[in-house]
């Protein structure tokens, strides 16, 4: 599994391609969710503790990144080089702005779908305690697999997938996971893009 560093879209159908995927997913789980009777909205209860505890939580998981950046091992290493061929070149025209949009729209619409749809529409179709731990699991296998970059990335994304849906399960607020989910994505980015320099050319390392 390897996604060829080719014909990376410029910054207007990056932004487009952002949009309708990233918002498509809120969407698609809420039109779902409704016709299954399970609105994810619901599940989002707006409150500043629960932003705060979302803010909080996105720090180990920066905490992940930046050891991609830093241990020389699997899966880190083939992370890394995900990073420096295909993210830092798609992001490199990107304004602060835009990546906060983008950041946003993917916490909210891959929240939205994995744990508001599928994670919570699973546990309740199993039922029981037992049901809440297979719907985890379900759910951050797949979040990694949709993230097909390689097969390190497709790791890494599902061990994000269920701490995320592990907030959802202990705090009972979508809004804590898509808080850390936006927070995450908007300081990967910004970090990538704007503070981390890729290595030289032809750098093995």
């Amino acid at each position: 599994m390897n996604v060829p560093p080719t014909d990376l879209p410029n910054k207007q159908q990056l932004m487009a391609t952002a949009v309708g995927m990233e918002g498509g997913l809120g969407v698609v789980a809420i039109a779902v969710g409704w016709l299954l009777g399970l609105n994810p909205l619901d599940l989002v209860v707006a409150d500043w503790r629960a932003m705060l505890w979302g803010c909080l939580a996105a720090l180990p998981i920066v905490g992940a990144l930046l050891a991609t950046e830093r241990l020389p091992f699997w899966p880190f290493s083939d992370v890394a080089g995900v990073v420096d061929r295909l993210i830092r070149p798609l992001f490199a025209g990107s304004t602060i702005l835009e990546l906060a949009v983008i950041s946003a729209l993917a916490g909210i619409g891959e929240e939205l779908m994995f744990r508001g749809l599928i994670q919570e529409g699973l546990a309740r179709w199993i039922g029981g305690a037992m049901g809440a731990w297979i719907a985890l699991a379900a759910a951050s296998i797949l979040f990694g697999l949709l993230h097909p970059m390689n097969w390190a990335y497709v790791v890494l994304a599902a061990m994000i997938g269920l701490f995320l849906g592990g907030l959802w399960i202990a705090t009972g607020n979508l809004l804590v996971p898509i808080v850390a989910h936006g927070l995450y994505d908007f300081f990967a980015l910004f970090w990538l893009v704007r503070i981390e320099k890729p290595p030289p050319a032809g750098d093995a390392g």
